[in-house]
């Protein structure tokens, strides 16, 4: 039922972004220069049919290979496709015949719009919940994205296993999501426009924590969020009492990360290099990395730096030779922040 609504909703029902009744599937964060430019290059027929609810433009990405999933009208798969260059890839999934008409049709006005031989960017008709089905290889993905699209699909733990099995060691999946405080209530999970909105299929974010982790992902680490503003009286009434927040997460296929963020010692010194984060490199909400400035850091943070693309920049002091406890400053609760501001990252702080 879910992928038959999507498909009408976003087929069928909406005309454009402008046709949506709240802000839930809108972007609101400010793009970089590099990205505002990119996002000029893209044909204004595929923005006009773009859903996603946040950013999903990672850093350091020249030349990889990346899978879109949910890539609808395909803005994110032709922003990215300037960002990886010429020699890097991506590979759209969706099952929405109407979008991928869209997407599909601009592959060469884009293509000699960046100047490249041939074009770097590929859509499969798929649903995201099958991707074992779609015969994609295995651990050949460098980093997998999705722009409010999980939400939308029943089995969310089918889509997280896949994604690590898709992965390659060190890879990452980085999405941005609807996620509530609360689980909704069953009985308005098949609302259409409730489903359509990414609302009645938003992940409670403690669910979301437990699936991650479960599929592969160990240490879930939180990059953005902001609240939801619902518009329309007659949502708002069916959904009282349930906060809901857009959020961009961002999961590495790392093994060995610890249930806790574990101290041991370490520290790491940005050197910079990072295109658009030369002076400081976001790891997450609450790692806000100066360059030439000495970062103390646990285990898992560590991990994610050392053992990923990022690992040419920085410096690595200590090892996992002594244990110390409980990383300071690490603790539970609701992540978001219910005025949508940005709590600022202190150097000791963790996750």
């Amino acid at each position: 039922m879910n992928l038959e609504n999507s498909q009408n909703y976003y087929g069928e029902v909406l005309g454009g972004s402008d046709d949506l009744l709240t802000d839930a599937c809108t972007m609101a964060d400010m793009p970089t220069l590099r990205v505002r430019k990119a996002l000029a290059n893209v044909h204004e027929e595929v923005k006009s049919r773009y859903y996603g609810c946040g950013l999903v433009a990672p850093a350091a990405i020249e030349g990889a290979r990346i899978l879109d999933l949910g890539s609808g009208s395909g803005q994110d798969a032709y922003l990215l496709a300037q960002l990886v260059g010429e020699h890097g890839s991506i590979v759209g999934v969706d099952a929405t015949p109407a979008q991928l008409k869209v997407a599909n049709d601009h592959i060469e006005w884009h293509r000699e719009k960046f100047g490249y031989a041939k074009s770097n960017v590929s859509f499969i008709e798929g649903d995201i919940e099958k991707l074992d089905e779609l015969g994609l290889e295995e651990a050949s993905f460098d980093i997998i994205v999705s722009n409010c699209v999980i939400n939308l699909v029943a089995d969310k733990g089918a889509v997280f296993r896949a994604a690590q099995k898709l992965l390659k060691p060190g890879g990452e999946l980085y999405f941005s999501d609807v996620y509530s405080d609360r689980r909704v209530p069953a009985e308005l999970l098949d609302d259409p426009i409730l489903h359509g909105e990414c609302l009645s299929g938003a992940l409670y974010w403690g669910d979301f924590m437990s699936i991650a982790k479960q599929s592969g992902f160990g240490d879930p680490r939180l990059v953005n969020d902001r609240p939801l503003g619902i518009g329309d009286d007659k949502i708002a009434a069916k959904l009282d009492g349930i906060n809901f927040f857009s959020s961009t997460y961002r999961l590495f296929n790392i093994a060995d990360l610890e249930p806790e963020c574990e101290d041991y010692g370490q520290a790491v010194i940005y050197k910079g290099g990072v295109v658009d984060q030369e002076r400081v490199f976001i790891l997450d909400k609450h790692h806000a990395i100066e360059a030439g400035r000495i970062f103390p850091i646990c285990g898992n943070s560590w991990k994610m730096l050392a053992d990923t693309r990022f690992a040419k920049n920085f410096t690595f002091v200590g090892d996992f030779s002594k244990h110390y406890g409980v990383f300071d400053g690490c603790g539970g609760g609701l992540p978001y922040d219910m005025d949508g501001g940005t709590k600022g990252a202190e150097p000791a702080a963790c996750c």
